[in-house]
């Protein structure tokens, strides 16, 4: 049954007038672009004038004959939206458009004629929901095909850089330009708290960490950042040479996105050299959780002492034994890391050990006499520093 009374030409024909305009105040002609359009074009040609047109079309279509869309005419608004996805047009701008038609539709026909504003708008209302729903639906199916080329090309920029066999790349890489010089990231990821979760998968949780973690490194750096992560971390490829202070506050907003704590170890290199950086960062990542550190972010600089007892050999080895005699005393030791973990205040070493500080002397003291370095002075505190970073090492193989 028709919701309004005859005198309104319903069909392709039906056009817009300058006083039925609402919203953004989008005017539709023939042969002009909609003032409010700035004349966006997307894909055969169409004008958003046009769709504003047609959303007039369905509308008076609708209430003329209770007419509900067909799959034909959500097709068209759907093809529309995903070309202004490919154009780069924001989706708010899709939207705004299709309900100005609609608002111009409802204008032009209750100023002609009556129209029941109860089953009316009912109608009006449904047509637009199937129209949103149809233009929403195919602009992010068009985005996540473009997110998944883009991933794609990403993804296999970065293996050739870590692979080495970018080296004589051209200047772009399956899309993707390739830089003179990269800062180049190991990440390791904490769980996140959804990993628990018993009503979600701990892969999927996983995943949306990972995806939180790369869609924030594009928003922080653009889209020739590369990285290749997986659900517990990865390494970031980001061009150019940023400075410390920048690098830090990336590896905090990655932290904020993934919400969880992020532990990184950083470096520069040319990008003939990304594969060795990519090498060194992540035996300095996986030295710094061995040593116990908390998250943060890790160079080179702040861990070379240790760095270079990773390798083993006879001189490690020689290094560890320095400790053997206090073996029979662990207290002793407990004692020796946690004070140098405090830079050597007595007070705040009694305090985390619960003990007097006069004990912390007497434990000072016998370690002195047992291994013949003394902990108090920097010629004994040095190779004793070594051998726990030597027995850590030899711990954990």
């Amino acid at each position: 049954m028709a919701i309004l009374g005859s005198g309104i030409r319903l069909g392709d024909d039906v056009r817009t007038s300058g006083d039925a305009r609402a919203g953004a105040g989008i005017r539709a002609s023939e042969n002009g672009a909609a003032p409010g359009s700035r004349g966006l074009r997307v894909g055969g040609g169409i004008r958003t004038d046009e769709i504003a047109r047609g959303c007039l079309r369905l509308t008076s279509s609708a209430l003329g004959g209770g007419h509900a869309p067909t799959d034909d005419d959500l097709g068209e608004f759907g093809a529309a939206a995903a070309q202004w996805a490919r154009d780069g047009i924001p989706l708010d701008t899709v939207l705004e458009t299709i309900h100005d038609g609609f608002r111009m539709g409802w204008s032009r026909i209750a100023a002609d004629v009556p129209v029941d504003i109860d089953e009316g708008g009912h109608l009006v209302i449904g047509l637009l929901s199937s129209i949103t729903r149809a233009a929403s639906a195919a602009y992010v199916r068009e985005l996540e095909l473009a997110a998944s080329e883009h991933h794609t090309s990403s993804y296999t920029a970065a293996a050739a850089l870590l692979s080495g066999r970018a080296t004589a790349a051209p200047a772009r890489h399956h899309g993707i330009e390739i830089a003179s010089d990269y800062l180049v990231a190991a990440l390791r990821l904490s769980p996140h708290p959804d990993e628990s979760r018993h009503d979600l998968q701990p892969e999927t949780a996983a995943r949306r960490t990972a995806r939180r973690v790369r869609a924030e490194l594009a928003a922080c750096c653009g889209p020739e950042a590369l990285s290749l992560l997986d659900s517990t971390g990865g390494t970031i490829l980001v061009p150019g040479r940023p400075d410390d202070e920048t690098v830090d506050r990336l590896v905090g907003r990655l932290s904020g996105a993934a919400e969880v704590p992020v532990t990184a170890a950083v470096g520069h290199a040319a990008r003939d050299d990304v594969r060795d950086m990519a090498d060194r960062v992540h035996e300095l990542l996986d030295l710094a959780e061995h040593l116990g550190r908390g998250p943060g972010v890790y160079r080179m600089s702040d861990l070379v002492y240790e760095y270079q007892l990773m390798r083993p050999g006879d001189g490690r080895r020689q290094l560890a034994q320095l400790l053997s005699p206090l073996d029979k005393s662990p207290d002793l030791i407990r004692t020796l890391e946690v004070h140098i973990s405090h830079d050597l205040n007595r007070q705040r070493t009694a305090r985390q050990l619960h003990v007097h500080a006069n004990t912390v002397d007497y434990r000072l003291k016998r370690i002195a006499e047992l291994t013949g370095f003394d902990p108090t002075r920097a010629s004994g505190l040095r190779p004793l520093q070594a051998a726990l970073i030597a027995r850590t090492l030899d711990a954990v193989g």
